[in-house]
C-alpha cells in the first residue's frame, strides 16, 4: 500500500520497485485488426525494420483508430533502432526535430513518422516543469509510460498481428473513456498542449474525460499563454480541422480553455453562440474532411472571422459609404482591432483577405464586369463563400442563382443573364454607356457653317 502511494504521488512507473510490468498481449482473434488495413508505406517500413533485427510497432493514434473501425489518416512507427540507425535503412528519409529527433521515412507519396523508443528520463525541462529537449532512448516499456493517453500507448506488431497493451488502453477505448498516463497535473505541466489534445480527442471520438484526467484542466489553463504562437496556432487547426470543430469549440469552453488561450478563438465564441453562420461554415469544413476532400485553411479563417468584418462593413454601409470601400475599410477595422494577436501566417491572411474582398463585387453584374470578375483566381472561393452567406440568411438565393448560372451559360446566355439583372435592377449603381472609340486616322468632320 505504501509502495503504491509513493508511486502514485511521484508519478512513477508501476514496474518500479517490484520488477517489470508484464503487458496484456491481445491476439488477433480478440481485436480483429489484420495487416492489411495498414497502408503499404506502414507495412513495408516495419517489415524492413524486424527483417533487420530491430522491433518495430504501428503505435497511437492509427492503432486507436483501427480498433475504433476508422482509417487512419497517418501511420506512425515506434521502434528500438536509434535515428541514425533508421536514416541509413531507408534511402528517402531525413532525420528531423531537435525536441524530438524523429526519422520521416518517404514511401511513395506517403509519409511515416518512426520514433525511437523513449526512456524515462527527460534531458531538459524549464523551471514550470515543461519539456524542453527528450533524446533519452529506453524500452518499449518505457515508451509506453511516457505517451499521454491510455488508448495512445497501444503498439500493433504486424508480424504476428498482435496488440501490445501496458496501460489497460483497450479497456479504456470499448469504455469510451480518455484517461492520462501517470499524474496529470504534472503532465500538463510536462506538456500544456496535452490538454488541447484531451479536449479534442474528446470531442472527436465522443469520448468522456476521465475525472482525474479532465479535474486539473481548469487550473493549469494558465501555461497555455506561454505556449509559442505559431505552436498554439497548429493546435487550433487541428482542432478546427478535426471533423468536429464546433464540438471542440464548445468542449473547450465548458473544460475552461476558451478563455485568453486563443485570441482568435476568443473572438469567435464571444459572439458566436447560436451564430449560424459559424455553425454553418464548420459543418461545411467537417463534411469535406469526413468526405477526405482537401480543406482551404484560409477559408475556414475567413469563416471564423467575417461576423466581425460583417458588423463593420454593415455600420459603415449605414452611414452612407458604397459597397466595395466600405468592406475594404471593415476588413482594415479588424485587422487594426486585432493587431495580429491571432498569429495568423501570411500565406493564410491574404487568401482570407481576398475572400472577403471579393464578397462586394458579386452585386455588379453589368457590361463586363461579370466576365473580369470571373477571371480572379480566387473568385470560386469566394463564391462558395457567398453561397455560405446566402444558406444563413444573409444574402438572397437568387443572387447566388445567378452567379452559378452565369458560370455555366453560353456566351448568348450569359448576354441574356446580364440584361435581366439590368432589367431587375440588381446592379450597384447607374450603369454608364460605354463609348466607341474610333478607328485610328479617322476625324469627325467639321460641321457645315451657319449660312450668312
Amino acid at each position: 500500500m505504501i509502495r503504491k502511494l509513493i508511486r502514485k504521488v511521484l508519478d512513477l512507473p508501476a514496474h518500479m520497485g517490484r520488477g517489470r510490468v508484464r503487458p496484456r498481449v491481445i491476439p488477433l482473434a480478440q481485436h480483429g485488426v489484420r495487416r492489411e488495413q495498414l497502408s503499404h508505406a506502414a507495412l513495408k517500413v516495419t517489415t524492413r525494420l524486424q527483417e533487420e533485427g530491430y522491433t518495430a510497432y504501428v503505435v497511437g493514434g492509427a492503432v486507436r483508430d483501427l480498433l475504433l473501425g476508422v482509417s487512419p489518416k497517418d501511420f506512425d512507427i515506434a521502434t528500438n533502432a536509434t535515428p541514425e540507425q533508421v536514416h541509413h535503412l531507408f534511402r528517402r528519409s531525413r532525420i528531423i526535430g531537435r525536441r524530438f529527433r524523429i526519422v520521416h521515412v518517404m514511401v511513395g507519396p506517403e509519409t511515416i513518422e518512426v520514433t525511437t523508443f523513449r526512456g524515462g528520463s527527460i534531458d531538459t525541462m524549464n523551471e514550470s516543469g515543461r519539456i524542453m529537449a527528450d533524446n533519452n532512448y529506453g524500452s518499449q516499456e518505457e515508451d509506453a509510460h511516457r505517451r499521454d493517453f491510455t488508448v495512445n500507448a497501444l503498439f500493433y506488431n504486424p508480424g504476428d498481428e498482435s496488440i501490445v497493451d501496458y496501460h489497460h488502453g483497450v479497456r479504456d477505448l470499448n469504455a469510451r473513456r480518455l484517461v492520462m498516463i501517470g499524474q496529470p497535473s504534472r503532465r500538463y505541466n510536462e506538456d500544456p498542449v496535452r490538454m488541447l489534445r484531451a479536449v479534442r480527442l474528446a470531442a472527436k471520438l465522443g469520448f468522456i474525460i476521465d475525472e482525474e484526467t479532465r479535474k486539473p484542466i481548469r487550473s493549469h489553463a494558465h501555461l497555455l499563454k506561454k505556449e509559442p504562437a505559431a505552436r498554439l496556432f497548429d493546435e487550433m487547426l487541428k482542432l478546427l480541422m478535426s471533423g468536429e470543430a464546433y464540438a471542440c469549440l464548445l468542449k473547450l469552453r465548458d473544460e475552461g480553455l476558451s478563455r485568453g488561450v486563443f485570441p482568435l478563438l476568443d473572438a469567435v465564441l464571444g459572439e458566436g453562440e447560436g451564430d449560424a453562420f459559424l455553425q454553418l461554415g464548420l459543418a461545411s469544413t467537417d463534411q469535406r474532411i469526413r468526405a477526405d476532400k482537401p480543406v482551404s485553411v484560409g477559408f475556414l479563417l475567413a469563416t471564423l472571422l467575417w461576423r466581425q468584418v460583417d458588423r463593420h462593413w454593415q455600420t459603415r454601409i449605414a452611414d452612407g459609404e458604397r459597397a466595395v470601400p466600405a468592406l475594404a475599410g471593415a476588413i482594415a477595422d479588424v485587422e487594426t482591432e486585432q493587431d495580429n494577436d491571432f498569429a495568423i501566417p501570411r500565406r493564410f491572411g491574404v487568401t482570407m483577405r481576398e475572400i472577403w474582398t471579393l464578397q462586394a463585387r458579386f452585386d455588379s453584374r453589368s457590361g463586363q464586369r461579370p466576365y473580369r470578375f470571373m477571371e480572379q483566381p480566387r473568385f470560386r472561393a469566394a463564391f462558395d463563400f457567398l453561397a455560405l452567406r446566402s444558406e444563413a440568411g444573409e444574402v438572397p438565393p437568387s443572387l447566388v442563382q445567378w452567379w452559378d448560372d452565369f458560370q455555366r451559360a453560353d456566351p448568348d446566355e450569359r448576354e441574356a443573364l446580364i440584361e435581366r439583372a439590368r432589367d431587375a435592377g440588381g446592379d450597384e449603381g447607374p450603369v454608364k454607356k460605354r463609348r466607341r472609340r474610333r478607328p485610328a486616322g479617322r476625324r469627325r468632320p467639321p460641321a457645315p457653317e451657319d449660312p450668312v
